[in-house]
């Protein structure tokens, strides 16, 4: 289980309110809103440095790019053929794994706060604008707080595995080194 899976039980034991939205959850869900979209920027900072490690890393060693070529597997011994194997392994993992955070998602969950559907949910807005419906926009916020939620959920396990790849990297390159 990881620590995005966890619910907060005494939340769920609540009973919910009716009636008019209020501010303060007006002003709530949008914190939230910021809040999930700072973490998904942040989730692509880290995949960026990652993939840079990564990419200088190999660039720059000769033991990391030693790894994909055919004589090291044919000349060496047993455990620099192994190491060497999990080296190439791990690095690319780790820069594939950092790639797929940054790549677009799909959702098929949309609100107006998107601009890929803003043409869609635009004659629904000025509908509940002309209502002066506030329960729309607590219902928009909300609902894009799920769609964002979702996106920071999928990009961080990618990061996750990102981050993993390149310690076991590190490891791999240092037990390289020492071996050879």
């Amino acid at each position: 289980m990881s620590d995005f899976d966890s619910a907060p039980t005494e939340m769920l034991e609540m009973p919910m309110a009716t009636g008019v939205v209020t501010e303060e959850y007006i002003n709530h869900i949008r914190k939230v809103n910021d809040v999930f979209y700072d973490q998904i920027k942040i989730s692509d900072q880290k995949a960026a440095y990652i993939f840079t490690f990564m990419l200088a890393f190999l660039i720059s060693s000769a033991e990391g790019r030693g790894v994909f070529t055919f004589a090291r597997y044919t000349e060496g011994s047993w455990l620099v053929v192994i190491v060497s194997g999990a080296l190439a392994i791990t690095s690319v993992s780790s820069i594939i794994s950092a790639i797929m955070v940054v790549l677009p998602r799909h959702i098929d969950k949309s609100t107006s706060l998107f601009w890929g559907t803003w043409p869609q949910h635009r004659p629904i807005f000025e509908q509940a604008a002309q209502h002066s419906d506030v329960s729309y926009l607590f219902n928009q916020y909300l609902d894009n707080a799920d769609v964002l939620s979702l996106i920071a959920r999928q990009k961080y396990r990618f990061v996750a595995y990102a981050f993993r790849g390149l310690v076991f990297t590190v490891l791999a390159y240092v037990i390289l080194l020492l071996a050879t």
